[in-house]
């Protein structure tokens, strides 16, 4: 511990021995509920767990301790972990919020030495992703260090959260090419071992966010509104809206540009979506990831983590890897650990949208969940889609995965597998053909690309808009022409789509 931190505790300590209630803000209202055409959360389960039931943040049940005071305008639904989760207030469709962080300038310091420990100084290279140093498969050593911020959005402030840079790609261009605008990530109680008064510190019941910087992408718009497309074609994936950044660290607030904030995969989004928080959650990366083989370091949990238990794991890549001359017997001993059909319908909204940065591409941006409510099987949402509903090739002038899929071998076997089995390859073209006629036809996608770019508008270009430092944009026109290009890729993927199913 250093001695900044040390001295906080001290005095920390100190105020709590001469304080004899503790403070706190009565509760805010929860806003109502916008109209939401794309959202299709399988129920609204509140963010409470039982008493014996297990935190999937990996803090302790009670909503802080009773005999320490919390800090002045800590409100039970805005800061507390038993919390409702505030979708409507954090993930609003329909608006671009604004957040507001304040970092001491020493903080702010120490967080771009660590970035230059990790990858060099800042502005040292093209825009271009930097030469992969793998670990786990990531292309950094170690993830950055997180720092204390300040957190200001509408009438409420958050203290002592931490942040940190987030990415690979999108973080590593960004700063090798001196742009301001990187991701972070935000943890609200990664320092409540330092400062117990925010134990169990939640944002609207929510413990992390991560805020996207839009990297590889003019138009702003992939990562929500490919998330919402998902969700839209009746499949899990996580909550994301758009929100104005502004930081100060010391020097006054800068406009640090137009994020999207995604839902990181935890509690809520498992009891919204799934309807049980209490599986294994895994992010898998590294060589494990591509399903080869079972190797436990590739799947890493994310609820959990105390449980040395990987075995619904190891029995679906079992169950994948079996003998598949009597191809009913497999597949029963499949779904039996897999949800197959969830993974068919993600791979044909996946593939018709055309994502560059997905699985059989790179053995990563993806999560697997053990589904209680489904019997335990595994089942399968996106992670990452900034390179999403995009044409032509990717940064190493490769084609992306193509909708009949000859050119995957079995090195990606849970595509390769399935697709060469004659019932699977129908539930694919199936959905297939359901991905055309809904989330992603013309008459639904265009026009939503088309309103998006339209409310993000004031906040990328004009008065309002993104500044010289803190852009990916070149150009104002690179913005308008990116849309363009979006909307001519759903038509041309459409007919794609429809050439393939015709294809005999």
């Amino acid at each position: 511990m250093n001695g900044k931190h040390l001295l906080a505790m001290v005095a920390t300590f100190v105020a709590v021995s001469l304080c004899l209630t503790a403070c706190s803000s009565a509760p805010s209202a929860q806003p109502s509920t916008p109209d939401n055409p794309v959202d299709t959360d399988q129920n609204t389960t509140d963010d409470g767990t039982s008493d014996n039931s297990t935190d999937t943040d990996g803090s302790s049940d009670a909503d802080g301790a009773s005999d320490v005071a919390r800090p002045d305008g800590w409100g039970d639904e805005t800061h507390g972990k038993d919390a409702s989760p505030g979708y409507d207030t954090v993930f609003t469709d329909g608006q671009v919020k604004r957040l507001d962080i304040v970092i001491e300038s020493s903080d702010w310091q120490a967080m771009q030495d660590d970035m230059i420990e990790i990858y060099g100084e800042a502005g040292s290279g093209p825009q271009q992703p930097p030469q992969p140093r793998v670990v786990g498969g990531s292309i950094m050593d170690r993830e950055p260090a997180y720092a204390p911020c300040t957190i200001n959005f509408e009438d409420s402030t958050w203290l002592h959260v931490g942040i940190r840079y987030k990415g690979n790609s999108s973080l590593g261009s960004a700063w090798m090419s001196g742009n301001g605008k990187l991701p972070f990530r935000l943890d609200f109680d990664e320092f409540e071992d330092d400062y117990p008064e925010i134990d169990d510190q939640r944002f609207y019941g929510f413990k992390h966010v991560a805020l996207s910087n839009g990297f590889s992408d003019p138009s702003l718009l992939r990562e929500k509104v490919t998330h919402d497309i998902f969700r839209a074609a009746g499949l899990p994936a996580p909550r994301t809206a758009f929100y104005r950044v502004y930081i100060d660290h010391g020097e006054g607030e800068t406009y640090f540009g137009l994020y999207t904030a995604t839902e990181v995969p935890a509690e809520p989004m498992l009891e919204a979506q799934f309807g049980d928080s209490t599986g294994n959650l895994y992010k898998p990366e590294g060589n494990g990831a591509s399903w080869r083989m079972f190797d436990r370091d590739s799947f890493v949990k994310k609820t959990n983590e105390d449980e040395e238990d990987w075995s619904d794991v190891e029995a679906a890549v079992a169950a994948l890897h079996a003998d598949r001359t009597d191809a009913a017997t497999w597949r029963a001993g499949f779904e039996a650990t897999f949800d197959v059909d969830a993974f068919l319908h993600w791979l044909a909204v996946n593939t018709v949208v055309q994502n560059w940065d997905t699985y059989g591409k790179t053995a990563q941006n993806y999560y697997v969940y053990a589904d209680p409510s489904n019997g335990g099987r595994l089942s399968w949402f996106p992670w990452d889609l900034n390179e999403a509903i995009k044409p032509g090739h990717d940064w190493h002038m490769e084609e992306s995965l193509s909708l009949d899929f000859g050119e995957i071998r079995e090195d990606w076997p849970l595509i390769r597998y399935l697709i060469d089995d004659p019932t699977y390859e129908a539930v694919y073209q199936t959905y297939v053909q359901q991905t055309i006629d809904g989330a992603f036809s013309p008459d639904w996608a265009e026009p939503y690309i088309r309103s998006a770019h339209e409310l993000i508008e004031p906040y990328v270009v004009g008065a309002e808009g993104e500044q010289d430092g803190y852009t990916n944009i070149s150009d104002p026109q690179e913005f308008y022409d990116e849309v363009d290009r979006m909307v001519g890729h759903v038509s041309d993927r459409t007919a794609d789509a429809q050439q393939y199913l015709a294809t005999p």
